[in-house]
This record gives structure tokens, sequence and C-alpha cells, in this order.
């Protein structure tokens, strides 16, 4: 087994971990593992665009008002004015590295400015976008700095097993346990490497997979969140899985996006007979919170028994709507879907985890040692929903914030130099059972998307987390009685999320954001944090 040193270890290479890395790759060593290849991300599959108040008529004190509306009550003020106040500096940090966004001509002798769009709960128009593709401009354009950066060592293929702690887990010991890094599976050779750092840096994403329909990559299976969990970190508001309104719902296409800024740049929705309906559930329509349109959406499916709903784009212009929106033009093209004639079937799916691993605005958790930023992370800005475009302005929020913490305190070692416990693991392999892994993860996800979507019920909770408890058993066995293998670690991973999830939402008796209980319809006076830790679950 082979033992790797480096100043700081990331685990997951989107937005927030690139970032991170070029902004640590001064300092000394960085280490980036990528479960597969370095563009296989969330990030790059961001099609929208990020927020930042950019023009004269905006104003910071709007933009954090629209967050904390969207919030539902729940967001942490004080880190949401710390990362709107610090957006446009971010935003230069990119331009900086090479990124592009979209400019608006504007007349002969006046220079080109950045266009900025607006999407659903924005009073604005604040989001800065390259097409329909910023997520891959911006992962695109920071891995070739990270590439390019003799300090930065990546490595594909390798799926991280568990945290490196010093010191054996106990849920009663009141002083925690140092992370000193990470166990991680080489995919390509099945070995078991050790990973030791300073700093440990969980930047997974979110956790999409753990339901039967996702706009997420099929990597997001809430690693970096179980792996907290296992250690004694406390875990966060997992109750809040956020779900698109919009995906595209075709037989051959089950995770495509259909972004929000086609309604911001007049999208409207409709239902089979072609009537728009939004304005029946909010005033701002089309235009609502996520959390809103996506119960409208349901609402109208469930009443009428339709699949899907509409978007309808066919009052604005087709060379507008291919320039504007290429991507996802090409794609229902592909699909024989003309957006310019005749209006895109729609339907919602599970898309951002607004929950996670319980940081401080640095990413900061309760483990010394290891740091959970991006989706991973639960830093408090998104509270109980999260405001379109605030995604990819929280991975560069954080990860600037704890790159500036990390520096500052850059000499501390405890117990960098320690030896960890060598890998143990059984080797035997049963082929014939791989398919039972594969039923249970299956089984897992139609489960998650039936009980805790997006209505739910105390009922339909008691029966997952009944169930979720038996998996979880039978995951147990498996893992440990079988060699290790990465659909074995993420199933295992996505049990325990899922699990934790359902006890996040049947702790929450009220209906908040995104979390809508049919058994408590009405929003409880003062706003509280779910809390999950391991051994007080």
């Amino acid at each position: 087994m082979s033992t790797h040193r480096s100043d700081v270890l990331i685990i997951g290479s989107g937005t927030a971990g690139l970032a991170l890395a070029l902004k640590l790759a001064p300092q000394g060593k960085v280490l980036i593992l990528a479960k597969e290849h370095m563009t296989d991300t969330n990030s790059a599959m961001a099609q929208g665009g990020i927020a930042a108040v950019m023009s004269e008529q905006d104003s910071f004190e709007s933009h954090i008002q629209d967050t904390l509306i969207a919030g539902a009550g729940l967001c942490h003020e004080t880190v949401v004015k710390n990362y709107i106040n610090q957006a446009p500096e971010r935003i230069q940090d990119l331009v900086n590295w090479g990124v592009h966004f979209d400019l608006r001509k504007k007349g002969s002798e006046e220079e080109d400015e950045v266009d900025l769009t607006r999407e659903g709960g924005h009073s604005f128009r604040r989001i800065l976008h390259f097409e329909d593709q910023t997520g891959l401009e911006i992962h695109r354009t920071l891995l070739k700095r990270v590439r390019e950066n003799s300090n930065i060592t990546l490595l594909e293929r390798y799926n991280a097993i568990d945290l490196i702690v010093n010191k054996e887990v106990d849920p009663m010991d009141m002083e925690p346990v140092t992370c000193i890094g990470a166990y991680a599976l080489d995919k390509n050779s099945g070995e078991v490497h050790t990973f030791l750092a300073k700093n440990t840096i969980l930047a997974t994403g979110g956790a999409g997979k753990v339901y039967l329909y996702t706009s997420n990559w099929s990597g997001a299976t809430g690693d970096g969140i179980a792996m907290a969990y296992r250690v004694g970190a406390r875990i966060a508001n997992l109750e809040f899985m956020q779900f698109h309104p919009t995906c595209l719902y075709h037989r051959e296409s089950r995770n495509f996006l259909i972004s929000e800024a086609l309604r911001g740049e007049g999208g409207v929705l409709i239902d089979s007979s072609g009537q728009p309906f939004m304005q029946k559930y909010h005033k701002l329509a089309s235009l609502a919170p996520r959390d809103v349109v996506a119960r409208s959406i349901d609402n109208e499916m469930k009443k009428t028994g339709a699949e899907c709903v509409y978007l309808d784009m066919t009052k604005l212009d087709r060379e507008f709507l291919k320039n504007r929106f290429p991507t996802i033009y090409n794609k229902c093209m592909e699909f024989g879907i003309d957006m310019a004639k005749q209006p895109i079937p729609v339907v919602p799916a599970a898309h951002y985890l607004c929950g996670g691993v319980l940081t401080d605005e640095n990413g900061k958790t309760d483990i010394p040692g290891l740091w959970a930023i991006g989706e991973t992370a639960c830093t408090g800005l998104h509270g109980a929903n999260r405001l379109a475009s605030n995604s990819l302005l929280e991975c560069l929020t954080t990860s600037h914030n704890c790159s500036e913490q990390i520096k500052a305190h850059w000499n501390e070692d405890k117990f960098f130099h320690m030896e960890p416990k060598a890998w143990t693991h059984p080797e035997d392999t049963n082929d014939d059972e791989m398919i039972v892994i594969t039923h249970m993860w299956e089984e897992i996800r139609r489960l998650m998307w039936n009980y805790m979507g997006i209505v739910r019920s105390n009922r339909r909770l008691e029966r997952a987390q009944h169930r979720l408890e038996n998996i979880l058993n039978e995951v147990k066995e498996y893992y440990s009685n079988m060699k290790v293998h990465s659909d074995i670690l993420e199933l295992r991973n996505i049990a325990i999320v899922a699990h934790l999830s359902v006890e996040c939402a049947l702790r929450r008796h009220e209906s908040r954001g995104i979390h809508f209980n049919l058994d408590y319809p009405q929003q409880e006076q003062e706003p509280h944090d779910t809390i999950v830790v391991r051994g007080l679950i």
C-alpha cells in the first residue's frame, strides 16, 4: 500500500476544489483526488450562471434580501452578507484566471459590458453567464490553470473510502478526533492508497444520485457527507434537497437540465392544453423561487395525471435561442424538439443539496484538520431553499475563505507525521453478489423518490426510515465481508445519506422552503437547523 504526503489534500475536482487548489498552490504541495476523470463534476454541468451584483441599478442589500427570502428564514445572515459582499471580487478572480462571460454590445464608442440575465427569485438582472454552459466554461478554465501548476498533483479514478483520524471515533469522547488524511481506492489497479495531509478538504459535491431522477452526474453520491459523518462531524439540513423544476422529459434523457435562465428570458410554464398555470401559485409566476415552482409542477401533474408540463419559448426569436442557449437548443433538436416552434416537455428532478457537512463561513468543520466546501458543506448561505445561481458563487467564496484560514495556520502540522493504521480489508469477492448491490442501489433511489420527494408525509417518511435501517445493516455486511469495490463504496454512502436525510425530515415538524410535509403544512415561528451526529441519530 502506497503512502502519499502533501500539505493539502482535496477530495473532489469541481469548481470549489480547483479554485482552492489555485489559491493554495503558492504555499506548498496540493493533491487533488478525482473519483472519475477531472471533468466529471456537477460544476461542469451548471448551465445558468453565477450571481453577483455588477450593475448600478442593483445593490448588495437587494441580493442579500433575495437570498434570505428564498431561504425561508433559515439562512445565516452573517454568512449571506459575507459571500454576497465579496462576490464581485470572486468574479474578478475568475476573469484573472481567464474565464469568459458573455458581453452585451453598447454604443460604437463605448466598451462592451458584461451581459446580465435574471433568474427566479432575483429582483434584478445579476446573473453572469457564458451562453448556457457557464459551469463548463469556469471549470475547464480553472482545470487548465491547475494542470499547468507544478505544485498541484492530480490523480484520477481514485475513490475516497474513509477519512484517517488520529484515534478511534467515540461519540461519548468530548475530545474530537483530528483528521490527517484519507484512504482511497485506485480504481485503475484495485489497490488502496493512504493519503496524509495537514489539511483535508471535502469538495465532493452533492448527493443527487440518492434519488431516482436527478440532474446530477453519476458520481454525486454524497461521499464527503458520509465520510464526515463516520468520523463524528455534524451534518445539517439534509431534508432540503432542492428539486430543479425543469429537467427535460424524454425517454432517452433522464438528467438533462433545462436552465432556469430560459424563464429569465421570457419562457412560460404551461400545461398540456397550452395554458399558463404558475400565476395561480405565486405572484412571480414562472419566475417564482424554485421550491414553489417545483411543488406547483408536481401538483399540476398529480391533479391532471399528466407525465410532464411544458416550457414555452416559442415567442422568442430562433436566432436568439440558438445563440443564447446553444447547448439546450441542440440537445432538444437532437430529440426532435424544436424549441422555437414547440414547448419543451419538462419535469422536476433532484438537483441541489442545501444541507451537508456543518461548517462555518470558512468551510471549517467540527473536526480539526477537516474542511468542507461547495455543495458538500452546509454553510448557512442557502437556508431552506437555494436562490438560483448562488451555488457557483458559494464554490468561490468558501474556497477563498478556506484558503485564507489555511494560509494563516500553514505551519501547524499536529499529527501530520504519525503513521496511521495499515489498511486491512477482506480480499474475497463474489461476482454473483454484485447484482444485489445494483438492486439495493435502485431500491434506495426509488424509495427516496417516492417517500422523500417534493411532497412528503409522516407515514411515507416512517416507511422509508424503517426500510433504510434494514438496508444499512445489509450494506454493512456487504462492505465488511467483500473486497472493496467502487460500487459498494457508493452504495454505502448513499445508504447513509438517505437515512440521514429521512431522519432530518422526520425531526422537522413544519413545512419550510423545499421541505413540505402534508402533516405539518405550517411554518414554525422560530427557524432552526436540523443537526445529526454519529451516535446520536
